[in-house]
């Protein structure tokens, strides 16, 4: 099944977001990135997310970036680019965009910045910005990261949305590292896309019947990933899947070990050449000279070893 229809399922990419040296969004250095991700076998680029520092950037820079996107040769069934953000009159807004350009399916945080919120309030955020658009091509994919929004989504929740607005609401990408939730998502929801947060979780939630991932750390091992969700239902012995799934993992647990962010852009640094691509949006920081020395050492490790 393609990305862009009713159920996305595939490899989908958190991509990092390169800045220039004004600390705005790089356009051509981002669209040669999205090239490469998805030579590497991504299904899509999931642009704009937590990994693209997207809460760092205005709603101009936002929509100026998935234009030029589109205008570079990524097709819009390519994209799935993240809407959501704390005004629900902007999510409106840069959704709105996103379907203007052909894009139809985005991932949608919830309001973010009132903590303790009830669902009802949640559910009534979700239904004024699907109602206010009025678009019948429009696919949400849900994001729960309670970690960084403090707002978690949860199965009440999500089955009041699936029933209100059963051809919008088709997914959710669950980034909070618990296997037990997405398992009982995908137990509970027949037919809703649940895509995991965490690239080692890509294989055993595939088995458990999931629909694959957005992940950070696809912009360094894509290949693996779309080798694992295209072999998963191979045995854990086979030599082939079992070297993805632990090169998966220590790309994983090597991008963990500082900041995940400033590490993963100091390694596309590395691999490209582009000194620029380690810039950050304050208030996130460059990785310090110490770290990024350990992590590059431990990349060329990592790299010699595979």
């Amino acid at each position: 099944m393609h990305p862009q229809s009713l159920h996305p399922h595939g490899v989908f990419s958190a991509a990092l977001t390169p800045l220039d040296a004004e600390l705005a969004p790089d356009h051509a250095r981002f669209i040669a990135h999205c090239r490469y991700l998805l030579d590497e076998g991504c299904d899509a680029i999931a642009m704009l997310g937590t990994t693209g520092e997207a809460n760092s950037f205005s709603v101009a820079e936002r929509t100026a970036l998935l234009e030029a996107v589109i205008a570079g040769g990524i097709k819009p069934k390519q994209l799935l680019p993240g809407t959501g953000v704390a005004a629900f009159t902007e999510t409106i807004a840069l959704t709105r965009h996103a379907l203007s350009v052909g894009v139809e399916t985005v991932v949608m945080l919830p309001p973010f910045y009132y903590k303790n919120v009830s669902d009802d309030g949640v559910y009534a955020a979700y239904s004024e910005i699907i109602q206010r658009i009025g678009d019948a091509r429009l696919k949400i994919v849900l994001y729960h990261i309670p970690q960084m929004s403090m707002q978690p989504i949860s199965h009440a929740l999500i089955e009041r949305l699936r029933k209100a607005y059963p051809s919008t609401i088709v997914g959710i990408k669950d980034s909070s590292g618990d296997f037990a939730n997405m398992t009982a998502m995908v137990e509970r929801f027949e037919g809703f896309s649940v895509l995991t947060g965490a690239d080692p979780l890509l294989l055993p939630l595939l088995r458990k019947g999931g629909a694959g991932c957005i992940t950070a750390t696809s912009n360094l091992v894509a290949r693996d990933l779309a080798y694992v969700f295209k072999h998963f239902r191979d045995s854990d012995e086979d030599a082939a899947l079992k070297a993805a799934q632990a090169r998966i993992v220590t790309a994983r647990e090597l991008v963990s070990r500082f900041a995940q962010m400033p590490s993963l852009k100091a390694l596309v640094a590395a691999r490209t050449g582009h000194a620029g691509w380690e810039r950050l949006r304050p208030p996130l920081e460059i990785l310090p000279a110490a770290q990024r020395t350990e992590l590059l050492a431990s990349a060329a490790a990592f790299a010699a070893a595979a």
